[in-house]
């Protein structure tokens, strides 16, 4: 399965940890071209890397998405060292901080915003002309994964109303993606995480965790590993080359449609 992944050029945002760390290293175990992005090199980015080289290609590039101009020189500088994108994999984002209503400003409003929304939209937008030749010279679709959240379907949790509302936007803008662009033999699909043990949920002790957990029909958060195979799916034309525009939830059935 997945053996049309084998050295597709897959650029990963916001992939130094996390989900998009797996996601990274899985599609690098399938022999694809994988570019690692985040705003600094972590400590450990050598051992990272050459592990991901063992069985793929994988390179780093730093940028800070919450500015258009390096939405910009992050896809320019992909191009320049793997020659094209087959799959764009928006996964930058962040809560930034938990603040009710009454606190939030405009600096806030602007940081939750520009990392979680303006980095999709931008690096999506430098990337489009990328993918539509990929498609054109493969002869498959290429393919944008962007990651939402379950709370964009529930709203958020305390103090985090405005993330879940900014993944929200991600979803809209995706379908708006599909319907103007998938004369380009373009798919955009969405990956929506539930409660998955990330750094995301270190604030979290003992007592939350197990509360948390007990909304979750599955009794447990999920794992890092347990996702990505859902963006392996979307970015394989074998398998997804007629899915587009959906959502797939991937969260211990704690939400169902």
């Amino acid at each position: 399965m997945f053996k049309d992944l084998k050295g597709k050029r897959v650029l990963i945002t916001g992939s130094t940890q996390g989900i998009g760390l797996a996601v990274a290293k899985a599609f690098a175990a399938l022999g694809a071209k994988v570019g690692l992005n985040g705003r600094q090199a972590p400590a450990d980015l050598p051992d990272t890397l050459a592990g991901m080289r063992q069985t793929g290609e994988a390179e780093f590039f730093a940028a800070d998405l919450g500015k258009t101009s390096e939405c910009e020189r992050l896809i320019h500088e992909f191009v320049a060292r793997f020659g094209g994108v087959d799959v764009l994999i928006n996964n930058a984002g962040a809560l930034v901080a938990r603040k009710p209503l009454e606190q939030i400003d405009d600096a806030f409003y602007n940081a939750v915003c520009d990392v979680n929304m303006r980095s999709a939209l931008m690096c999506t937008r430098f990337a489009l002309p990328h993918l539509r030749a990929a498609a054109l010279d493969s002869g498959e679709t290429a393919a944008v994964i962007s990651t939402s959240s379950i709370a964009a379907h529930l709203g958020g949790g305390p103090g985090a109303g405005l993330y879940g509302a900014a993944k929200a936007w991600l979803n809209a803008e995706n379908k708006n993606w599909v319907s103007y662009h998938t004369q380009d033999r373009i798919r955009f699909n969405i990956v929506s995480p539930g409660v998955v043990d990330t750094a995301f949920h270190a604030d979290k002790g003992p007592e939350a965790r197990a509360s948390l957990s007990a909304t979750i029909p599955m009794g447990r958060f999920g794992t890092p590993e347990e996702i990505a195979p859902a963006y392996l799916f979307f970015a394989s034309h074998a398998c997804s080359g007629y899915i587009t525009g959906q959502i797939l939830d991937v969260n211990g059935g704690q939400y169902m449609h």
